[in-house]
């Protein structure tokens, strides 16, 4: 199941129960959205900002959660992903200095584990290189997509566009980025 798709009977009671205040509620709702917003998130600042921006996320969601309309036809996901593209937008226009991405990307998930950690580090540092010649618009799919692991359903909702747009987004995103990349690797890509 999609993680932003029209939430489940648990989920919506969930969501509704933390509405009406209920922080045990909101806790398993934040339980379930955690670990792909922390990934998100992750990718897109540097390292010592993931937490505290992590942080904000969901203290933002807990203090708008009343805005949050089910019936709106928007996932309680894809509202809450909103929510943190926002904020790592809003923080970098806070910080316009510290426009880069961070050289180590820890990630404790032993399936995105690579072989040895100086593989993983030279692999991670050229594709973040590539990444950022990117425009951003190719740069968000891209990092939606794999990053955040999400379906095409989910990122069009995120940044309002048609299902087919951001097929085409991305597969012209991953056109550009193997251009980017060294021969070696873009058979891989």
């Amino acid at each position: 199941m999609a993680l932003l798709a029209p939430e489940d009977d648990r989920l919506r009671a969930l969501i509704v129960r933390a509405q009406e205040g209920d922080s045990d509620a909101f806790s398993e709702v934040y339980t379930h959205f955690f670990t792909p917003i922390y990934r998100y998130v992750a990718f897109r600042v540097p390292s010592e900002m993931v937490e505290d921006l992590v942080a904000d996320v969901f203290v933002k969601a807990w203090e708008k959660l009343g805005s949050y309309q089910a019936r709106s036809g928007i996932p309680f996901g894809a509202w809450l992903f909103r929510l943190a593209r926002h904020a790592v937008i809003d923080m970098y226009r806070g910080e316009k200095d510290t426009a880069e991405m961070p050289e180590e990307l820890e990630d404790t998930d032993e399936f995105n584990r690579a072989d040895t950690r100086t593989k993983r580090g030279d692999t991670l540092r050229i594709v973040r290189s590539a990444m950022e010649q990117l425009p951003s618009r190719y740069r968000e799919v891209l990092e939606l997509a794999y990053v955040a692991e999400l379906p095409h359903s989910d990122i069009a909702r995120v940044l309002k566009l048609r299902e087919g747009a951001v097929r085409i987004l991305k597969l012209r995103a991953l056109r550009k980025l193997a251009t980017y990349l060294p021969p070696e690797m873009q058979n891989q890509a």
